[in-house]
């Protein structure tokens, strides 16, 4: 099955962000992309952190919700839309959520991202609670290349989250994990690259992360670099930084290959 990654460097307008999107997701398919990841905040990056909550939109129905389903549909791809702002009981907070779409265009699965990012040093300050609800439950999903994992940025630092979805089964093991995301420039630098090198080998499957990677109109800088990962740890296509798309194909028989060398799943122990 062959996957694809897309970088964005979203600014703050949404109808802008959506054709930018569109275009980059017709180019995907275009390179034969069966599945088509988005980066978290696709859809918005904001002056400020709470301009999400006035594009919030109820669960089913909405702009951006419909812009996924058509496009999913008409480039007959499964697209995962990165994350966007969804309705929760707090009139001052969001969802922030990710939603899979079939190639017909039906919503196959959401998730709500459970770890919020919050980090201070110096000047550089983010607290993702003040504005987001946090989710609870991990979610995967079928899709033709097996079982995916859905999870979001701030996920990538709790294997736990991982593991929990990953079977002791080897022959039933994830297949795929996605990570939409907006690392900044500061702690992608540090660790993003390590993390999701990690996560594929500790779970002997494959990685796509979808990032944010620039200079935003917002001020904010993102560290980039989308890629995709096997299940030996090892970077197959990478996009440093800007808008663009990162390609490459999931084989079955190179899961079955690391799996068999090094049975790590079966010999879970806790």
């Amino acid at each position: 099955m062959r996957v694809a990654a897309i970088q964005t460097v979203t600014g703050t307008a949404l109808d802008a962000n959506l054709a930018r999107a569109d275009a980059l997701i017709a180019e995907a398919a275009r390179g034969g992309a069966e599945l088509v990841l988005l980066p978290e905040y696709f859809c918005l990056m904001g002056r400020h952190e709470s301009d999400k909550v006035a594009v919030r939109e109820q669960d089913g129905d909405g702009p951006i919700q419909r812009f996924l389903a058509d496009a999913a549909r008409r480039h007959g791809i499964w697209l995962v839309g990165g994350t966007l702002p969804l309705w929760c009981e707090d009139a001052e907070r969001v969802r922030n959520s990710s939603l899979a779409f079939d190639p017909q265009g039906e919503r196959v699965a959401r998730y709500d991202k459970i770890h919020l990012f919050g980090f201070t040093r110096g000047e550089e300050r983010y607290d993702e609670s003040r504005t987001i609800l946090a989710g609870r439950e991990p979610v995967t999903f079928d899709a033709p290349c097996g079982r995916v994992a859905m999870s979001v940025c701030y996920d990538l630092r709790f294997p736990e989250l991982y593991r929990q979805m990953a079977s002791t089964d080897s022959e039933n093991g994830l297949a795929l994990i996605l990570m939409p995301a907006a690392f900044t420039y500061t702690t992608g630098q540090a660790h993003w690259e390590i993390l999701l090198r990690a996560r594929a080998i500790e779970n002997q499957c494959y990685v796509l992360a979808a990032a944010q990677g620039g200079k935003h109109e917002n001020g904010r800088r993102t560290w980039g670099h989308s890629m995709l990962v096997d299940p030996w740890g090892e970077v197959l296509a990478m996009l440093p930084e800007g808008e663009g798309v990162v390609s490459g194909t999931l084989d079955p028989a190179r899961i079955a290959e690391v799996r068999q060398n090094l049975p790590a799943l079966r010999h879970r122990v806790l």
